[in-house]
């Protein structure tokens, strides 16, 4: 009988899913549902970028995208910050990453990269992100999610605007954003509620934030999402619905609810999930990204099989174990404060 995972265990989880669903669908990054299927026969384990993806070619197996590194930005981010993170801190942490990154200008995202073209003409941080609708708010969102209780609404709303401010400050990407870090949070504070149910509160909220743009609505796609799955039984039918009805690409109202909807079709199960992202066709390596850090946060990282573990820490120099204790003893720390 497995243990109970512990809160640093669940923290960790996160993290490595984050760096497993990205690196699981890092190969297939922009290819349609039929080419994965023409390519690869299916996607089943970790493979090398192939040279004919122009986002993903030269990477090696395992090899995480920006999805994780910006994770990792934003996990020390808050680390750092004694308070609400400060959004133009997370800007120069990003650039200066992608300054010392050869492989940055093929995988920064379309929202990230015009916010900072904004921000370097002068317009205010404020204003910089506010045609940002893509999912690029809620692939590095998960710290959030470490870092703060769901059931703490303000406080978890009041992190997840500071993080898609500079970039990404838009009704549905704030939703997308929220959905996700609340998503995490459950699953790390081991709530009763079903986590699409927490998912789409956090939704519903944040998406009166922000820029209102001409987007579909971020709660009713993941609403379609789950239907589709109670509709289709097999898992192709339901990642082909997917593909075709929500859609898998980079608006936040696409990727995100299919990510949230393949990880509670599974059952938080981190492996199934991120392979099915990563043959779904579209962002398979963010949606990987999402589902992977929502079921690392359930289960945990003993559940996580360990030579995909050894593998990625290899191959990656991301110091997850040492953010998950250092985010578990914040969280024991404030746990002893009394109550104000």
């Amino acid at each position: 009988m497995r243990k109970i995972p512990t809160v640093y265990d669940k923290m960790l989880g996160t993290l490595l899913g984050v760096a497993l669903g990205d690196a699981m669908g890092m190969p297939a990054e922009g290819f349609s549902r039929e080419r994965v299927r023409r390519q690869f026969g299916g996607i089943a384990d970790f493979l090398p970028g192939p040279p004919d993806n122009p986002i993903s070619a030269g990477f090696r197996a395992y090899e995480t995208t920006d999805d994780t590194a910006v994770t990792v930005l934003v996990a020390e981010l808050l680390l750092d910050s004694p308070g609400l993170p400060d959004p133009l801190a997370l800007v120069k942490r990003i650039e200066a990453w992608a300054r010392g990154n050869g492989k940055s200008r093929t995988v920064i995202g379309p929202s990230t990269r015009r916010a900072f073209d904004r921000l370097h003409a002068g317009v205010p941080v404020e204003q910089a992100g506010r045609e940002g609708t893509t999912n690029g708010a809620a692939m590095r969102i998960a710290p959030v999610g470490i870092r703060c209780d769901y059931r703490r609404e303000r406080e978890l709303d009041a992190f997840v605007e500071r993080i898609c401010l500079p970039t990404h400050h838009t009704s549905p990407a704030m939703a997308a954003a929220a959905a996700v870090a609340a998503a995490v949070s459950h699953g790390i504070r081991g709530g009763r509620e079903e986590m699409l149910s927490v998912a789409l509160a956090a939704a519903e909220r944040d998406g009166r934030m922000g820029a209102d743009v001409c987007s579909p609505s971020v709660p009713a796609r993941l609403r379609l999402a789950a239907e589709l799955s109670r509709r289709y039984p097999q898992d192709d039918d339901f990642c082909r619905a997917l593909y075709e009805v929500v859609g898998t690409g980079l608006p936040s109202a696409e990727s995100v609810p299919a990510a949230l909807a393949i990880a509670h079709r599974t059952g938080c199960d981190l492996m199934a999930s991120i392979r099915l992202c990563a043959n779904t066709g579209g962002d398979t390596d963010t949606m990987g990204a999402i589902a992977g850090a929502v079921c690392g946060a359930h289960t945990g990282a003993s559940a996580i099989p360990a030579r995909h573990v050894k593998a990625v820490c290899e191959v990656n120099p991301f110091p997850f174990a040492h953010l998950a204790q250092a985010f578990a003893a914040r969280a024991e720390k404030m746990g002893r404060q009394p109550s104000r």
